[in-house]
C-alpha cells in the first residue's frame, strides 16, 4: 500500500463536520495498568454535532501531526502480516467497518499489554470511505466512482 500526498490531503478535505466520511467510530477507555474500564461503538452520524466536532479534531491529529512526515510508504516484512499479527486484526477490523466487537475486544487487549503509561488513556478507531469521482475528458465529474479508498484511523489519547 502506498500512500501519498495527494491521498493525505484528499482525506483531511473530509475531516469537516460537512463533509464527513467517517461512518462508524469505536473506542475503550484503559485504566492506568492497560485493563479495558469501558468500550464503544457507534454509527458516526448519530453522534451530536459537538460530539462530532470533538471526535473529527481528535482523528485529525494523525494526518495532521508531525509523525506525518515520516508517513510514505512504510514497508512491512512478511512477519507482520502473518495469521494473527496486529496487521492480520487490523485488516480484519477495516473489512467488517468496525461492527465486530469481539475483533475491537482484540485490540484493546493487545494495546492493553503493551502501553500502561501509569495514567488513565483512551484509544479511538475511526472507519471511513469515500468515493474517487471519475472526472471526463471535460474535466467534469461523473456520476461513477474512479476508485473507493476504506480506512482506519487509530489513536491513544490521554
Amino acid at each position: 500500500m502506498h500512500i501519498d500526498r495527494e491521498d493525505m490531503l484528499e482525506l483531511t478535505r473530509r475531516m469537516t463536520v460537512s463533509r464527513n466520511c467517517f461512518s462508524r467510530i469505536a473506542g475503550a477507555y484503559m485504566d492506568e495498568e492497560g485493563f479495558i474500564d469501558g468500550t464503544f461503538n457507534t454509527h458516526f452520524l448519530k453522534l451530536s454535532g459537538s460530539e462530532k466536532e470533538k471526535n473529527l479534531n481528535i482523528a485529525k491529529t494523525v494526518p495532521y501531526s508531525n509523525t506525518n512526515v515520516n508517513l510514505k510508504n512504510y514497508r512491512l516484512d512478511q512477519g507482520a502480516r502473518k495469521p494473527g499479527s496486529i496487521m492480520q486484526l487490523l485488516e480484519a477490523l477495516r473489512q467488517c467497518e468496525l461492527k465486530n466487537d469481539a475483533l475491537l475486544y482484540s485490540l484493546y487487549e493487545y494495546i492493553g499489554e503493551r502501553y500502561q503509561p501509569g495514567y488513565p488513556y483512551a484509544v479511538y478507531l475511526f472507519f471511513g470511505s469515500y468515493d474517487v469521482p471519475t472526472k471526463g475528458k471535460d474535466k467534469e465529474n461523473q456520476w461513477e466512482s474512479e476508485e473507493v479508498y476504506q480506512f482506519l484511523i487509530g489513536t491513544i489519547s490521554p
